[in-house]
């Protein structure tokens, strides 16, 4: 089966390094599912032109820890990946002449919001956890690298809540452990590998009562990388992008379109509110749409679909032992 969109334009473009935290497991399945022919191609490639693209060279840092939750029981942790990982990984990049980020940050980082839906101009900083701190300290770090060195370009993308799995049922999320995020937890449920799913408050000040999100397909973030390598390549300086759908959803609207894709009740109980948690988030994707070219295609009812078709087709994800009980929004 062919590779994600994503891995062959990296490829193709053979001037990225891609700094990423996933589980070699899916890594290992993904490529060796590949065509030999392909990769070896590819691999040919790379040995031909290292020497003539070191100057070209861009950087995609999404290597961080991630939950929330884990973040405020466990903020020294994530001050040393998330922080002092990403300020390493600059320094090198200033070492060997590679002038060009992609950084995956997130809306964590406007805290609680101020107005709704919210675009790149909302106040940030507020942030309500150590994850989201994080995230905006190394937002502050690019600037000011950006502000020394005029060759040097930016782009920061701010995920809103990235969902869902590749259409092929090759790549999806398995969490090790406890899931910390909401649709991996509703799948493990689905398919029986959890009892029920704990949702954490159903008393903020939304329609149901249960926290908001603007919920996007992974397949959007990496179109939206894409895009955002692209605008590395033509313009230096600072830029700052959120990708999200626009269309907030709740903990019940996902549990809904769940139990629509796989066609099963989804068991759930409700439990007290989550430390670092927000009653709403909603993105204003225009100016991604207006710079980058970019907009996202997929609906709830699709990232769903596809989060369930990966889970049905690695029931116990990559790790069979992956089987512990625990909560999760």
């Amino acid at each position: 089966m062919a590779m994600s969109k994503l891995i062959v334009k990296l490829l193709q473009l053979q001037l990225i390094w891609v700094m990423m935290t996933m589980m070699m497991d899916n890594i290992n399945y993904h490529y060796n599912n590949d065509d030999k022919d392909d990769n070896d191609d590819d691999g040919d490639d790379d040995d031909d032109d290292d020497d003539d693209d070191d100057d070209d060279d861009d950087c995609i840092d999404n290597d961080a820890l991630k939950a929330v939750g884990e973040s405020v029981e466990k903020p020294l942790d994530y001050y040393r990946v998330n922080v002092a990982g990403s300020l390493n990984l600059i320094e090198a990049m200033v070492q060997c002449g590679v002038s060009r980020l992609i950084f995956s940050s997130s809306a964590t980082v406007y805290g609680d919001p101020i107005y709704l839906p919210m675009d790149e101009k909302h106040p940030v900083g507020n942030c309500t956890s150590p994850y989201a701190t994080t995230k905006s300290m190394v937002e502050e770090i690019m600037k000011d690298t950006c502000k020394v060195m005029p060759s040097w370009s930016g782009v920061v993308l701010r995920y809103f809540n990235p969902v869902g799995a590749h259409s092929s049922g090759m790549i999806g999320e398995d969490p090790k452990g406890i899931p910390n995020n909401l649709t991996p937890f509703v799948a493990q449920v689905a398919i029986g590998m959890r009892d029920e799913l704990k949702v954490f408050g159903n008393d903020y000040n939304t329609h149901d009562g249960t926290g908001v999100r603007d919920y996007i397909h992974i397949t959007d973030v990496a179109n939206g990388h894409l895009a955002a390598v692209s605008k590395c390549l033509e313009t230096p300086g600072f830029q700052v992008y959120n990708l999200g759908t626009g269309k907030g959803s709740s903990v019940f609207d996902v549990v809904k379109a769940f139990e629509e894709a796989c066609g099963k009740k989804i068991k759930y109980s409700i439990t007290g509110r989550r430390a670092g948690d927000v009653a709403a988030m909603c993105a204003c994707p225009k100016k991604a749409e207006a710079e980058l070219g970019w907009k996202a295609k997929y609906t709830l009812a699709d990232m769903c679909k596809d989060a369930w078709a990966w889970q049905t087709k690695n029931p116990n994800g990559f790790n069979t032992t992956n089987t512990e009980s625990g909560t999760n929004q």
